[in-house]
């Protein structure tokens, strides 16, 4: 950890320990009103409700250079009353991976899927931190795929990439895309060591994809790169789409992905295809 970030960590906890009073986290008041000299919780406040020791906290709010682990940083947050965006923030200045994604609630599914339906004709589709399907429009379902007709336990973009024969036959650049999904995964495999989801997912393409574990074993690690999508649809034949990755601010877990017809020719095809549908 850098020494400007132990200072940034340590200037976020003095602040957020300003905030609170004892009531707010459960412990009585002073007996005599009015002599706390330090604003907020004190420091030994903070340590006892972590259950962590007072020096290693003090050393920690001073930036000096000491080791945290995840398990302390979350009894930190936890004792400060951090809410899930201050606790994301509280891991990366500890240089920790982010803490394990929440189920999104229904009223939340619902206001994305309102936005991938408004991006149509465009096929457009949101994923969760894992790549796994959150919400698409019917452009997505006709073009691409229709996440709804896998199994729950498969619905994952990378899943679908390497055992989906359809898919494969249809894109005429198919093992470049897989790889770089697949390298996108490594790197997101490498910042969720303890994920189970995302463990088991893991296994089970070692068993189901012959290309998953040649590729995977080459630990390539890929971002995202403006690229076009060239297809072959059954149905009203050649499509180019230019592939855009948006993540959304109110939770950048969450990836948007959005295909748009890279032509008019290619609109029109869309076009047919949903009205047709």
């Amino acid at each position: 950890m850098s020494e400007n970030r132990r200072a940034e960590l340590a200037a976020f906890l003095r602040a957020h320990r300003a905030r609170l009073r004892p009531a707010d986290v459960g412990l009585p008041g002073d007996l005599e009103p009015g002599r706390r000299r330090t604003p907020g919780l004190r420091r030994e406040e903070v340590a006892e409700l972590a259950g962590v020791s007072l020096t290693w906290y003090t050393w920690l709010e001073q930036g000096r250079k000491i080791s945290t682990s995840s398990q302390v940083i979350n009894a930190l947050a936890r004792a400060l009353r951090l809410d899930e965006p201050q606790h994301r923030h509280l891991r990366r200045l500890a240089d920790l991976a982010e803490p394990k994604p929440v189920a999104m609630p229904a009223s939340g599914t619902d206001r994305l899927q309102r936005l991938v339906d408004a991006l149509s004709p465009s096929p457009a589709v949101i994923h969760d931190a894992r790549l796994d399907f959150v919400v698409w429009n019917r452009a997505y379902a006709f073009v691409r795929t229709d996440p709804a007709q896998l199994p729950p336990g498969q619905r994952n973009l990378l899943w679908w990439m390497l055992t989906d024969t359809t898919n494969r036959a249809a894109m005429r650049d198919w093992e470049r895309a897989a790889r770089a999904i697949l390298g996108q995964l490594r790197g997101i495999v490498g910042s969720r060591p303890d994920d189970a989801r995302l463990a088991g997912l893991v296994a089970a393409l070692s068993v189901h994809s012959a290309e998953f574990r040649s590729w995977w074993a080459d630990y390539e690690i890929a971002e995202f790169r403006p690229t076009t999508v060239h297809l072959t649809h059954p149905a009203v034949g050649e499509i180019d789409l230019e592939l855009f990755q948006l993540r959304l601010v109110e939770d950048p877990d969450l990836l948007l992905i959005v295909q748009r017809p890279a032509t008019d020719n290619d609109l029109r095809r869309v076009r047919a295809l949903l009205d047709h549908s």
